[in-house]
């Protein structure tokens, strides 16, 4: 298994290869999916936004197997998506978490937006509340979703024993970014 730091250079240079159309494709074949049938040992977690532009599998120029994906509106940190979590941290041991926020996310936009949006969609948005509060009066909603990766980030420790633990005892790296829809970049917080 790779450290943090390699991790992060290999979704980096995926990314690079996904900026400018060199995509590898590889690990994506039958071969690959036969080597997968007896387990998993993906390599870092995503925690994105379930917005059909982002794809996290594509921004990182990743196969089968080699990230494992939690997507929900406005990548918030909810009970679902932290117990997701928290299954890799523990069973799987993947060293980084990526909390990927994104240009123009119509979540945060809603929440910014405010207003009677129905019970769940209100519950959901109530996890972005502290990423407004948290922020200028004067935001733009890119730099509201900024904030947001970065407090959910924190809130992944603050609401997790499991991952709290894997932090401190130096297993685990949780890094907040910010994909650019046009250019496909991955900016790292």
């Amino acid at each position: 298994m790779m450290n943090s730091n390699e991790v992060l250079d290999r979704l980096k240079a995926g990314n690079e290869r996904f900026v400018v159309d060199k995509l590898d494709a590889k690990l994506q074949d039958s071969s690959r999916r036969s080597s997968l049938t007896g387990g998993q040992e993906p390599y870092a977690i995503v925690l994105s936004c379930a917005d059909s532009r982002v794809v996290p599998e594509l921004a990182f120029d990743t196969g089968l197997g080699e990230i494992f994906v939690v997507r929900v509106a406005g990548n918030i940190a909810n009970s679902s998506s932290i117990a997701s979590i928290e299954y890799a941290v523990a069973h799987i041991g993947s060293p980084v978490i990526v909390v990927l926020g994104h240009e123009s996310c119509g979540a945060v936009t809603a929440a910014v937006g405010g207003g009677d949006n129905g019970y769940n969609l209100n519950h959901l948005l109530g996890h972005i509340t502290p990423a407004i509060a948290a922020s200028d009066d004067d935001a733009s909603v890119n730099d509201v979703v900024k904030k947001n990766a970065q407090l959910t980030a924190e809130e992944l420790k603050s609401r997790s024993a499991i991952i709290r633990d894997a932090v401190n005892s130096g297993k685990l790296k949780i890094v907040p970014a910010y994909y650019n829809l046009g250019s496909g970049k991955v900016d790292f917080l």
